[in-house]
């Protein structure tokens, strides 16, 4: 039973860097590929409707710690305790960014919440990189530090060349230039999940050895396999209403 749950965990985590990589990926080239204030509500407007339903996943990430490997989830949250301070921070400015651009118009106004969304961009990468640094090491050193910062740089890269994959898929030819199709897609998403499948499966046993009782992990399984098709079916709505075949008046204006 640990061994599954490892399996959902690990599941979660990476559909969380493949799907939610992207998104990071297009807010931090931002200023890059919107060079004009039309290019860049293109691009928000794209990757927008995607925000929350990928964002299901780093809560149910979340939900599994807590059920599953609570003596894990308290270790990570205490032991990296600025750097999940620093994620959550990023993901607030961020998301504030998305929606509150729109709020009001003017240049100077959707200008400054354009900068939020690349800033909170850039520290979501950022910190995911230097909490997997530090939970690769075991948590035994500092959770900031030049290991952190140097696997955050790999992060981001992977974040951003995930989010230009994206933007030349769903927006063929248009922000990025080019044109890709759902193949390269699929290189783009497992490329952003590589930095979180390595430490992950170096850790697995470390991360079986804080597995709950078996008979915790059996009612868990009851309470949570009911609402699988939900999350699948969520996605799969997802991407067949705001995917790159989508009718064009399904394009959301409000981002």
């Amino acid at each position: 039973m640990d061994i599954l749950w490892l399996g959902v965990l690990a599941l979660l985590l990476l559909g969380y860097f493949a799907l939610e990589g992207f998104d990071i990926g297009l807010g931090m080239l931002l200023p890059i590929l919107g060079r004009t204030q039309r290019d860049r509500d293109r691009i928000v407007s794209a990757m927008a409707p995607f925000v929350l339903a990928n964002e299901v996943w780093l809560v149910a990430v979340a939900g599994v710690l807590f059920g599953a490997f609570p003596s894990l989830e308290g270790q990570v949250l205490f032991g990296l305790y600025p750097v999940v301070v620093a994620l959550l921070l990023s993901w607030i400015l961020r998301d504030a960014g998305l929606w509150f651009r729109r709020r009001l118009e003017g240049p100077v106004w959707r200008a400054a919440w354009d900068w939020m969304i690349c800033a909170g961009s850039y520290g979501l990468a950022l910190s995911w990189g230097m909490a997997l640094a530090a939970i690769a090491g075991g948590l035994s050193g500092p959770p900031i530090g030049l290991d952190g910062l140097g696997f955050g740089v790999v992060v981001a890269a992977a974040f951003g060349f995930h989010g230009w994959t994206f933007a030349s898929w769903l927006l063929p030819g248009q922000v990025t230039g080019a044109s890709r199709d759902g193949r390269a897609l699929l290189v783009s998403a497992c490329a952003a999940a590589l930095p979180a499948a390595v430490p992950l499966a170096l850790l697995s046993p470390w991360v079986l050895e804080h597995a709950a009782p078996a008979g915790t992990l059996g009612v868990l399984s009851l309470i949570i396999v009911p609402f699988t098709p939900v999350m699948v079916g969520a996605q799969v709505w997802t991407w067949r209403t705001f995917g790159r075949r989508r009718a064009a008046d399904r394009m959301p204006s409000f981002f």
